[in-house]
């Protein structure tokens, strides 16, 4: 809700994306929906590649005890995703508007409520 609602929704038509609950909702909230073309995952490439991402460096690399843990894990990896990973297209280098200048990879500290430990994940890894 800080960012406002989007002007559309690209997605594809998997099951999870397309139930009237969702079709109701962005009815109500003027927000279009867009599907791309059934196999053809091309044409939404930017969120693919960002589900890619998330999938194995979050939800594959941890086992989770509560969705409260699962938002904390997520809002730390956003955080780095955003603000300090370093982008391809700026030399591998961080975005600017971060402050960050730096190569070296950023880490997140992580605990694993199974054994108690407390772990560093390098982004990327």
């Amino acid at each position: 809700m800080w960012r406002g609602l989007p002007s559309a929704l690209r997605l594809d038509k998997c099951p999870e994306l397309i139930s009237q609950v969702l079709v109701d909702w962005c009815h109500e909230n003027n927000v279009q929906l867009q599907y791309i073309q059934p196999g053809k995952p091309n044409q939404n490439t930017f969120i693919e590649r960002f589900n890619k991402t998330y999938r194995v460096e979050v939800l594959n690399a941890y086992l989770f005890r509560s969705l409260d843990q699962v938002s904390e894990i997520t809002d730390g990896w956003l955080r780095i995703y955003n603000e300090e990973r370093p982008h391809r297209s700026l030399g591998r280098i961080p975005p600017p508007s971060s402050g960050g200048n730096s190569k070296t990879p950023r880490t997140l500290s992580m605990s694993c409520p199974l054994d108690e430990g407390e772990y560093a994940v390098i982004e990327g890894h």
